[in-house]
């Protein structure tokens, strides 16, 4: 499968406007049924061309626009590791293609922007979350969702804390590490997992080491709000939380050393850390909205709503997963026009308000109709 993250996404709501053709449909990982699947594309293609004539295109520009969707059908290759669902994105400038983890619902839609919406639960279904692994051999950080992880480098922080000490000019010297303890031990060299962190010197390199790897954080987490897990021996803990300073360490880390724990084994033990504590964040989220539903913080209007996340002010939304309302909206003088079905320009007024309210660093939550907080298929509380 592909890893989607917030980079990818923020490119795609980055795109010069139309036409651009966003492609969603079900795959299979196994069974007679996932030999359909490029069939099914096929089919889903021959609809895409039939909008985007309709978007105003000629023939032979449609069919040049989605040549290299188009390309995919005989790839044998590319239907070789298949994931639940399959989006696609066409543009003149790109073309991006997602095997993903979720189940997507058939969608074809031709615009002035890509169709976003469905992706969110990729990056938002129970939030995003950052790891932070300490260990002999140096940190790592994932960046991280439910369904995907990567990683993420923190430019100018040594890889590991005995480079840090090498590379200290006010430091001691290599050979001055080196020296043995009354023990035969070496002093200079492990710094974490526990070792001589009962002596006061050890103890201030680990400190000074968390202090530089904090520092290196804070121009990748300055303005977030996604939980950070830390996972390291224990007893090393409380020394990197005398380093931090961003506000949303969590208390539970994951204990043990990482060294030997692939990315994906370390996501899994992440995972069930943070998610007790997302899933929390978003039944906050839906009392906060019901505790001011009936004030101006709050709505569940799209005519509302839709000029909000425009300007900004949307802190958070909910939207229903599978619901969709058509229509246009114009920016210059906030207008908002709802219609049943689907005249040729309007867009999803639903994608619309995830589209902004996540470009404007709002929270996206994409739930089923029976999590929304309230009875409508959009609910938002508002920043002011």
């Amino acid at each position: 499968m592909d890893q989607l993250t917030r980079e990818a996404l923020n490119g795609l709501l980055a795109e010069p406007p139309g036409p651009c053709v966003s492609i969603y449909l079900a795959t299979h990982r196994a069974g007679n049924d996932r030999q359909q699947d490029p069939t099914h594309l096929k089919s889903l293609l021959r609809t895409a061309e039939e909008r985007l004539l309709a978007f105003g295109l000629r023939t032979p520009d449609a069919v040049r626009l989605l040549e290299p969707a188009q390309a995919l059908l005989g790839d044998g290759l590319f239907w070789r590791n298949p994931g639940d669902g399959l989006a696609i994105f066409r543009s003149n400038q790109n073309f991006r293609a997602y095997r993903l983890p979720l189940a997507f619902e058939d969608l074809v839609v031709v615009g002035q922007r890509f169709h976003i919406k469905p992706l969110l639960p990729a990056l938002t279904d129970d939030g995003r979350f950052f790891v932070l692994a300490l260990s002999e051999a140096g940190y790592r950080l994932l960046d991280a969702t439910r369904h995907n992880f990567h990683e993420v480098g923190v430019p100018g922080v040594p890889r590991t804390g005995s480079e840090l000490l090498e590379d200290d000019a006010e430091g001691e010297r290599r050979r001055s590490d080196m020296t043995p303890t009354s023990s035969g031990q070496d002093r200079g060299h492990p710094i974490f997992g526990g070792i001589g962190v009962t002596g006061s010197e050890n103890k201030d390199r680990l400190l000074r080491y968390c202090r530089e790897i904090d520092h290196g954080l804070r121009p990748l987490l300055r303005d977030q709000v996604a939980p950070l897990v830390l996972a390291g021996v224990e007893r090393d803990f409380p020394i990197y939380r005398e380093a931090n300073t961003y506000r949303h360490l969590l208390a539970e880390g994951v204990p043990g050393n990482p060294d030997g724990v692939n990315d994906q084994e370390l996501h899994r033990r992440a995972w069930a850390v943070v998610h007790p504590y997302l899933e929390r964040a978003r039944q906050e989220a839906a009392a906060q909205y019901k505790d001011l539903a009936a004030t101006p913080r709050a709505a569940k209007q799209l005519t509302a709503i839709v000029p909000a996340a425009n300007q900004g002010r949307v802190q958070f939304v909910f939207v229903a997963s599978r619901a969709h309302q058509w229509g246009s909206f114009n920016p210059a003088d906030g207008t908002v026009e709802l219609r049943a079905e689907p005249q040729p320009g309007d867009e999803d007024l639903l994608d619309r308000v995830a589209f902004d309210t996540w470009g404007n660093r709002g929270m996206v939550y994409v739930v089923h109709q029976e999590q929304m907080p309230d009875t409508s298929q959009v609910a938002a509380v508002f920043r002011y």
